[in-house]
C-alpha cells in the first residue's frame, strides 16, 4: 500500500527542511502533500525549490485559514492508499512510522492514532497543555463510549477509505476532534500506538491556543449529534 505524508506548514522556515530529511529517511513514503498555509516567514521560497523533487507535491494557499483547511487541502490532493498526517514542527518524530502503520497493515485498523500518553519517550513539559488534552480526550470517550488515551494527537494515519464521502468543516485546530467524532461514529476501527514526543513551547512558535480548546470542546458535542 502506497503511504502519502501530509504536512500543513505555516512559518515554520526553520524546520521544514529537517522534517523533510526526517520523513524522507523512514524510506516508507510514497509521496509527499505539502500544504503552505499562507507562511509569511520565508517557508513558501523554501518549499518552491524543493516542489517536484523525491516525491514532494506543494501546494500553496494564498492566505491563512487555519491547520484543518491545510489538512483538508492535503487530504483532497493525496492519492496514496494510507494516509498519514505530520506536523512540521518537529514534535513529533517520523522514525515511529512503522509502528503507526502496522495494524493498518495487518488488516487490524482502519485508523491509528499516535498516543503521546502510552508511555514512549516525551519531552516534560508544559503541565496546563497536558490537562487540556487529558479533558478533551475524557469528553471524547464519555460522549462517544470510547476509551483514547489522546483524541488530540497530531498523528492520525488512516485509510483512503476512511474519509470518502466524509464531509470535514475544521479550518482550525478544530480538525482534531471532528475528524475523531466522525470516525467514531462510523464504528471505523482505531488503533493506538505509544510515539515520541518532543513539544515545543510557546516561546519556540508553538501555534494552539486557549481558545482552541473550546472550540474542541464545541465540536466534540456539536458533532455528537449532526454529521
Amino acid at each position: 500500500m502506497k503511504l502519502s505524508v501530509i504536512i500543513p506548514v505555516y512559518n515554520e522556515v526553520e524546520s521544514i527542511q529537517t522534517i523533510l530529511k526526517r520523513v524522507h529517511a523512514t524510506k516508507l513514503v510514497h509521496e509527499i502533500v505539502i500544504v503552505d498555509d499562507g507562511s509569511m516567514d520565508g517557508t513558501r521560497d523554501v518549499l518552491k525549490k524543493l516542489d517536484g523533487k523525491k516525491g514532494v507535491r506543494v501546494i500553496l494557499h494564498e492566505m491563512n485559514q487555519g491547520k484543518g483547511a491545510a489538512v483538508r487541502t492535503g487530504m483532497t490532493a493525496a492519492k496514496g492508499d494510507i494516509l498519514l498526517i505530520q506536523d512540521a514542527d518537529l514534535e513529533y518524530d517520523p522514525r515511529d512510522y512503522a509502528e503507526l502503520l502496522k495494524p493498518i497493515e495487518e488488516g487490524l485498523a482502519d485508523v491509528v492514532y499516535g498516543s503521546r500518553f502510552l508511555g514512549r519517550a516525551h519531552r516534560v513539559t508544559m503541565f496546563w497543555h497536558m490537562v487540556a488534552n487529558k479533558a478533551l480526550t475524557l469528553l471524547t470517550n464519555l460522549l462517544y463510549d470510547t476509551i483514547l488515551t489522546d483524541m488530540e494527537t497530531g498523528y492520525k494515519v488512516f485509510r483512503r477509505e476512511v474519509i470518502e464521502g466524509m464531509v470535514i468543516r475544521a479550518n482550525s485546530f478544530n480538525f482534531e476532534p471532528e475528524f475523531t467524532a466522525k470516525i467514531l461514529k462510523r464504528k471505523y476501527r482505531i488503533f493506538e500506538v505509544p510515539i515520541t514526543f518532543n513539544p515545543r513551547d510557546y516561546s519556540q512558535g508553538k501555534k494552539i491556543k486557549l481558545h482552541d480548546a473550546f472550540e474542541a470542546v464545541w465540536a466534540l458535542i456539536k458533532y455528537r449529534f449532526v454529521d
